[in-house]
């Protein structure tokens, strides 16, 4: 058997990005064959990301393209299991690179959004597994949005968390940013009282009503509670009905008003939002080992 030295495994872990003793162990099979050893890795590596697959990925990143054109853009939410994954930075790189993608290829939904090439001329899927094997967490594209204008667009990131993708017409560039963050900080439903879905308001006048009718009030009195409860209900959950963070004083609306501005429509997406978190229970863990002993 040919010897493994550690310059061997040092060249296949800078091909590689793996682990050393992953690196070593395919050097060992493959008779220290390097062309070889990268093959077998490949191979353990979408086995290793079938095996993860399973597992919980809550965690990720949002990944922003804006083209250069200013009217088309995506957002991509990428998933992992950690936040010490997300922190890494071929995994943030892959979601820029997703939404690069998405961008410019315009596909229908994950499913073909996975077997187009990245920027890098990558497929994504095939740099998806990579990334799980080097490392070693569940990793899946979970969902993109894509806009194109014939306005402007706009995006803000808070941190790698939260993404907002705007587009609007009129105003400046700056506006487009300070809305993005608005949006981000202040988490409107949607742009206008106009796009409140009627059921969702319903739903809500029904709530308002059965509240207001426990205070002994008249029927008119009670209507008038109500009415009062749903204007400030779609002041809260409308973009245009909130006062503007940079300036509570005026609402988005008039701000837009003042800048001959109109926002036709955003997008944001909280990471994780909507999905199981993995709770790591270490007593129950601890307890189901003794258990086995």
């Amino acid at each position: 058997m040919a010897e493994i030295t550690a310059s061997m495994v040092k060249e296949l872990r800078e091909i590689t990005g793996l682990g050393m003793m992953e690196c070593k162990k395919a050097l060992a099979e493959t008779g220290g064959d390097l062309t070889a050893a990268q093959d077998l890795l490949r191979i353990k590596s979408g086995a290793k990301a079938t095996k993860a697959a399973s597992r919980i990925a809550a965690e990720g990143v949002i990944g922003c393209f804006i083209s250069n054109s200013g009217n088309q853009g995506a957002l991509v939410e990428i998933n992992c299991e950690t936040d010490f994954v997300a922190k890494n930075d071929d995994f943030s790189a892959f979601a820029n690179g997703v939404a690069q993608a998405v961008t410019n290829q315009n596909p229908a939904d994950v499913a073909q959004l996975s077997e187009m090439k990245l920027p890098s001329g990558e497929v994504v899927d095939d740099v998806r597994k990579a990334l799980v094997m080097k490392l070693g967490e569940n990793m899946t594209v979970r969902r993109f949005v894509r806009f194109e204008t014939a306005g402007r667009l706009a995006s803000y990131l808070h941190g790698t968390k939260i993404g907002v993708l705007i587009d609007f017409e009129g105003g400046d560039e700056a506006l487009g940013k300070d809305l993005a963050m608005h949006i981000a900080a202040s988490k409107p439903v949607c742009v206008s009282r106009d796009n409140v879905p009627a059921d969702l308001i319903e739903k809500e006048r029904e709530i308002y009503t059965a509240q207001a009718a426990e205070s002994g009030k008249s029927a008119d009195i009670v209507a008038k509670m109500v009415d009062g409860r749903i204007a400030k209900y779609l002041a809260e959950v409308t973009l245009t009905g909130q006062p503007f963070v940079k300036d509570p004083d005026q609402t988005v609306e008039k701000l837009l008003a003042a800048k001959k501005a109109k926002v036709s429509r955003f997008q944001m997406y909280m990471v994780g939002e909507g999905l199981e978190k993995r709770v790591d229970d270490f007593a129950a863990e601890v307890m189901a080992q003794v258990a086995k002993a």
